[in-house]
């Protein structure tokens, strides 16, 4: 395909104003009008003869991976591309990852300028690639590594022989800075001597982190979707256990299952593939099924695992299915429920009404947190953990409920 150049556009423009002028000096000097425009659209046929043929190939700018906000640039002026999914032009070749998703290009087009600057010869050619756009953790993976690195100290700690993952190692003297509750009362008896029981935690132990990707998650908090900040948070914490040695397994489900990584072991080698599936989840628009999700999920898992459930609900009939989903799971697993407190509402409730509508607005969000204070609790009754929390604390508050489960092997 031949594309006259911006410069071919103005030679040829030109011939309006010069013809003008000489058709008033001298009424017959108006054929030089014509005359132009044909002269200049033979140069440009001749520098698009004189052009190179253009190779469509792949940008160099365009990346394997992208994380949410971040940009790229095609890397040459003379490349366009054309995608589909999470992205948006800013500039000419300058596009822009908007949410997590995937990104798809699908056409190419290479263009190279004639010696005379007047033409393009252009091509064309479908292209077919995926770019996951990804959550980007590094703004707090480093602060969640410390919190881990904090955790381990040289040598064994002293842990309760108690629930999984606890095996008893050695009884040793009771010294300074132990936890008294270590202390075996019978053994130190017989031996006239204050012993303590030492215990060291198993690795490998099963963590899968279920990201409920129903329409209540999509709702936004400080402009980031709940679902964002989820997936987040868990590729934070599944990092940090494939650090210590445990397996992980991301799922997600919403009216129906989603997305489901498989176990992932052998150290932080793994973490990529975690990272790449979390692209895959998707933003619902419909209800979430517990019994559905969860169930499906029990049937995949072949041994006891701790649970990490990122959820919200808006109303009390989700509510109460969610609860009989999680007491079912409680039959084999550990669950962790993960909620995002609703800053929203709380400060509905405490800003100082100015009118009889924001006491209505007050008495309404009160009624909500306080519906909502009574599952929290019931899921405790149960058994379950519950981590509630404000959206930008959460990474590091699971990293650290994490880090406690595995030291207690609760």
């Amino acid at each position: 395909m031949i594309v006259p150049t911006p410069r071919a556009i103005q030679l040829t423009a030109l011939a309006a104003p010069v013809g003008l002028a000489l058709g008033v000096l001298a009424p017959a000097g108006w054929i030089a009008a014509p005359v132009w425009i044909v002269g200049v659209a033979l140069l440009i046929g001749a520098d698009a003869v004189l052009a190179r043929t253009p190779v469509v190939a792949m940008p160099q700018g365009v990346p394997a991976t992208l994380h949410i906000g971040e940009a790229f640039t095609l890397g040459s002026a003379d490349v366009a591309a054309a995608f589909d999914g999470p992205v948006e032009r800013t500039a000419p070749g300058t596009f822009r990852a908007v949410r997590r998703g995937k990104v798809r290009l699908r056409r190419l087009w290479a263009r190279r300028a004639g010696p005379m600057g007047l033409a393009w010869r252009q091509a064309s050619a479908r292209a077919d690639r995926a770019i996951p756009v990804l959550p980007d953790i590094r703004p707090v993976r480093d602060q969640g590594m410390r919190q881990y690195l904090h955790s381990v100290s040289a040598g064994s700690r002293l842990r309760r022989d108690h629930g999984d993952g606890q095996d008893f190692q050695v009884l040793t003297e009771f010294q300074a800075g132990m936890e008294r509750r270590a202390i075996d009362w019978k053994a130190s008896a017989r031996h006239a001597s204050l012993l303590a029981r030492e215990f060291h935690t198993e690795r490998d132990n099963m963590i899968v982190f279920a990201i409920d990707a129903g329409r209540a998650m999509t709702d936004p908090v400080g402009d980031v979707p709940r679902i964002d900040r989820a997936v987040s948070s868990a590729l934070l914490a599944a990092f940090v256990a494939l650090k210590s040695g445990d397996r992980v397994r991301l799922y997600s489900f919403a009216a129906r299952p989603q997305v489901d990584s498989g176990s992932i072991g052998g150290g932080t080698r793994g973490f990529a593939r975690l990272h790449h599936a979390a692209a895959d989840i998707d933003y619902g628009v419909e209800e979430s099924n517990y019994t559905l999700g969860l169930v499906t999920l029990d049937q995949k898992l072949d041994r006891r695992a701790l649970i990490v459930l990122f959820t919200e609900f808006t109303d009390t009939t989700s509510a109460q299915l969610m609860l009989a989903a999680a007491q079912r799971m409680l039959k084999r697993h550990r669950v962790l429920f993960v909620l995002f407190r609703d800053t929203e509402l709380e400060s509905l409730r405490d800003q100082p009404p100015q009118s009889a509508d924001d006491l209505v607005r007050a008495n309404v969000a009160q009624l909500l947190l306080r519906d909502r204070a009574i599952v929290v609790e019931r899921l405790r009754r149960m058994g379950i953990d519950v981590i509630e929390t404000a959206a930008d604390a959460m990474p590091l508050a699971l990293v650290e409920r994490y880090v406690s489960h595995r030291e207690r092997g609760r």
